[in-house]
């Protein structure tokens, strides 16, 4: 990349803290070791080190989009404020090019005495604009916040939402070449993130550099091209989103995992407790000695599967293909016509509370939709349909099985992804899941249209009919 193409270069980046056990070490360490060096003794440390974040790299070229994801602590904020100069490194370097604007924190930079008008002004001001500009501006800004009566009021009586409002509607407003949103928009209501990403849209189609960090996987796969995992303040891996969003499931995966391993006793012995019985009501669901065969290390699932799939093992989905309607192999579909979706898979274990599901994604990474077997058991337990709960069904070891599910295809024109899953659900509600195989690609269709005989627009057919009436 040549030295003028990028927007932030961070070189070998980390934060360390200083972390004292008591008052009286921190003035130790403030005396002693200078007092030390001038006896020509050797320093004594009367702290602990913690680094926040260490040996970071990355550049990030004039309009990428730029995702930062990972679990709370990992470093997302500490890299984010390292970036926009609030933090002052302990190695390394940062380099940005152009006006950055942040949306870090809740009312970072608002005076809360101050109304909601005095801090559009002195915030626009601290970001390099005149008063002249702000005025021009101010209109603008006003009617994206959309918080009425109270931009007179001071911002000490305002809510979260109402701060992240006005926060967000200066920053867009003065013509940033960098953007920088961490997490802020997350607690706007829907309408107020639907202008968010509209105006991000628009500002990354203008050649602004967007460096975004979300918890919301579909956002960050949505709106940024490469991302960054950071575990504990270190990189995981970099690269694509989407390749990075599969690595960051496949960890979040691996620390439940653990998590659910130190409760195998307790889950064992509470398994004949929950509101549905299994098929026998004299066995736990999921035996202690067959949890502990479908539990594996991150090792072994590196091993067991490719880059695509992971899970705690037990069971494995074989393979994902689609038929039409009588049972012929399709990939392509069109408005009406029937989609039916063969998920093979193969137990190594003897259990139930089994659930098969599929998730569908447009060629933009977009999630359409998602549903499993557990989806339709739930509406029998709740009396809206009737059959077999697929849930109750005891799988055998070596049992080799197909679940097939269909629908009705109301899907626009595009190429569709099937990931796929097979899952231990603890209860019959989604609230104590297991994963025990996971499948990123494991089927594609495409779906055309027929223009002449039947056309619409967008992502999904609504079956709209009109009527006229005099």
């Amino acid at each position: 990349m040549s030295s003028n193409e990028y927007s932030i270069r961070v070189n070998e980046l980390g934060k360390r803290y200083e972390i004292y056990e008591t008052p009286r070490d921190r003035l130790k360490q403030f005396v002693i070791p200078s007092l030390q060096r001038m006896v020509g003794l050797q320093t004594k440390q009367y702290y602990r080190e913690f680094w926040a974040l260490q040996d970071i790299s990355f550049e990030i070229r004039k309009g990428e989009a730029f995702g930062v994801v990972g679990r709370n602590g990992s470093g997302k904020s500490t890299l984010l404020q390292l970036i926009t100069g609030t933090l002052a490194p302990t190695v390394g370097s940062v380099e940005t090019r152009g006006r950055v604007a942040a949306l870090l924190e809740l009312g970072s930079g608002f005076n809360p005495e101050f109304t909601g008008r005095e801090n559009v002004y002195l915030n626009a001001m601290l970001l390099g604009m005149t008063h002249d500009e702000v005025d021009v501006r101010f209109d603008k800004i006003a009617a994206f916040a959309d918080i009425g009566d109270h931009l007179d009021q001071p911002v000490k009586t305002y809510s979260s939402g109402m701060l992240v409002r006005l926060a967000f509607a200066v920053q867009v407003q003065i013509e940033p070449d960098i953007l920088i949103v961490d997490e802020a928009l997350a607690v706007g209501d829907a309408l107020f993130q639907k202008r968010c990403f509209s105006r991000i849209e628009k500002l990354l189609s203008d050649g602004v550099t967007l460096l975004f960090v979300s918890h919301d996987q579909e956002s960050v796969r949505t709106l940024t091209h490469q991302s960054i995992l950071l575990k504990s303040g270190r990189e995981v891996t970099k690269g694509s989103s989407s390749q990075v969003l599969l690595a960051y499931r496949k960890l979040l995966h691996e620390e439940e995992s653990a998590y659910f391993a130190s409760l195998v006793p307790t889950l064992s012995d509470d398994s004949s407790n929950v509101s549905v019985a299994p098929a026998s009501e004299s066995e736990p669901a999921m035996r202690k000695e067959e949890m502990a065969a479908a539990s594996v290390t991150p090792t072994a699932v590196k091993g067991r599967t490719n880059n695509l799939s992971f899970g705690d093992g037990g069971m494995e989905i074989v393979s994902v293909k689609t038929f039409n309607a009588v049972n012929e192999p399709c990939s392509v579909f069109y408005p009406g016509d029937t989609i039916r979706i063969r998920v093979e898979c193969v137990s190594k274990i003897d259990s139930d509370c089994m659930n098969v599901s599929v998730r569908i994604r447009s060629r933009e990474g977009i999630k359409i939709y998602s549903w499993g077997t557990l989806n339709q058991d739930m509406q029998i337990l709740a009396g809206l349909r009737e059959g077999e709960i697929f849930w109750k069904r005891r799988i055998q070891a070596g049992e080799h099985f197909y679940v097939w599910l269909e629908c009705n295809c109301t899907l626009g024109p595009n190429l569709y992804e099937i990931q796929a899953a097979i899952s231990y659900e603890g209860s019959p509600d989604y609230t104590a899941q297991r994963l025990l195989h996971w499948k990123d690609e494991a089927a594609f269709f495409h779906t055309l249209m027929r223009q002449e005989e039947y056309f619409f627009g967008g992502l999904s057919d609504l079956r709209m009919v009109a009527r006229w009436e005099l």
